[in-house]
């Protein structure tokens, strides 16, 4: 499996507070990589400063081989890697399909010019294209505000897919959902990666939902990634649950 992300030492602190320290990890094409660890142990961090929106104090980050540690969120996202929020990053007094317009022209080099040139036919077709495995296109023209909270969780990956990335990062895709969205939530989310074969790494603190969707999991604790591996056998181990569940 060839190494699609990689990050060399990644270390960043605030103040004299130490968020990410000497982080080593590789992540192959195709993985399903799930970020577990407790408040404040650094995942958060570690996904921004993957996505540019931090930039680290040393180290490397590397995407399929080139590195882009000095890159900006935009240039990050345009090389093909997309992010969604714990807090969706939506203009909830839109509908559905004006928002999935705004990320194309956004992809297309656009950004937000004059509202009259995102509604072309060809533009809301590609939307509606964009909505449609996520079972949104049929509330295209519904207000977001409008949406169950399971609604507006895909909502804000299918935006993140129209700019047709390799790797996803995903900061706590089922947080703030129903106990009966979150399944549904997280079995169209991995189906349609895997069908686009996507890199997913998943931040989440839901374990019912790490351990059945994630092939991998990486443990964060203080700053520090102290586990990798398969689910099953890195959450059995003593000092991962004293370090995640307390």
């Amino acid at each position: 499996m060839a190494t699609i992300l990689e990050t060399r030492a990644l270390t960043k602190s605030f103040g004299g507070v130490l968020a990410v320290g000497d982080v080593s990890v590789a992540v192959g094409e195709g993985e399903v990589v799930g970020i577990v660890g407790s408040n404040g142990a650094g995942k958060t961090t570690f996904v921004n400063l993957v996505t540019g929106y931090l930039k680290p104090d040393r180290g490397r980050i590397l995407y399929a081989g080139q590195d882009i540690t000095a890159h900006p969120p935009r240039q990050v996202t345009r090389l093909g890697i997309a992010r969604s929020f714990q807090i969706p990053q939506i203009y909830t007094s839109l509908t559905v399909l004006e928002n999935v317009l705004i990320a194309l022209a956004a992809r297309q080099g656009e950004g937000l010019r004059p509202w009259g040139p995102l509604f072309t036919r060809a533009r809301e077709a590609e939307g509606l294209r964009v909505l449609e495995p996520f079972g949104l296109a049929e509330h295209a023209s519904r207000p977001v505000s409008e949406l169950p909270e399971g609604g507006v969780k895909l909502l804000d990956v299918a935006l993140a897919g129209a700019l047709l990335p390799r790797v996803l990062l995903l900061d706590e895709p089922t947080s703030g959902v129903s106990s009966k969205e979150k399944f549904v939530v997280m079995d169209t989310l991995v189906r349609i990666l895997a069908e686009r074969g996507v890199t997913a790494i998943f931040v989440e603190h839901d374990m019912e939902v790490v351990t059945q969707y994630a092939g991998r999991i990486l443990v964060f604790h203080e700053g520090s990634v102290i586990a990798d591996g398969a689910p099953q056998v890195v959450l059995a181990d003593p000092e991962v649950r004293r370090a995640v569940i307390g």
